[in-house]
């Protein structure tokens, strides 16, 4: 069951709305169960630097199953690197990733889940914590309507 492209996009639409509902400017970034962008969205006027964050949150979250309810609890890297090949993903190959696309564990980031299944990861970056974990709260949304 994959993350589709309309869904990603969906979810960005809902999460920019409740920002511009609440005076804010923001990147959001969906990704897939591996990290890998699926789509970005960076409204006007926000911050320089919070695609990449925004990405970077998503990939965090998605990677190491993190949102808010288990960000204190991060993963050791052995355990990180058997999930990546429970996923059937080559280290090496995961390794190429990894260097492209930072992974933070951070407020703003909340895991895509369907059926129990981990889908990816909606992160947002350019506004205060508490707001960006609102902001990608209501992009979650879109994935129950």
């Amino acid at each position: 069951m994959a993350l589709s492209l309309a869904e990603a996009q969906a979810a960005i639409a809902s999460a920019q709305d409740r920002a511009t509902r609440t005076g804010l400017r923001v990147a959001v970034a969906v990704v897939d169960d591996g990290g890998v962008l699926v789509a970005l969205g960076r409204m006007d006027g926000a911050p320089r630097f919070s695609p990449q964050m925004a990405e970077a949150k998503a990939a965090g979250a998605a990677l190491w199953g993190l949102d808010r309810e288990t960000l204190s609890q991060p993963r050791p890297s052995a355990g990180f690197m058997a999930e990546v090949r429970t996923r059937n993903r080559a280290p090496a190959q995961f390794g190429g990733l990894m260097f492209k696309t930072p992974l933070v564990g951070d407020t703003g980031s909340l895991l895509i889940r369907r059926g129990g299944a981990v889908l990816g990861a909606i992160g947002v970056s350019g506004a205060p914590p508490e707001q960006e974990s609102d902001c990608a709260a209501a992009g979650l949304a879109s994935f129950s309507r």
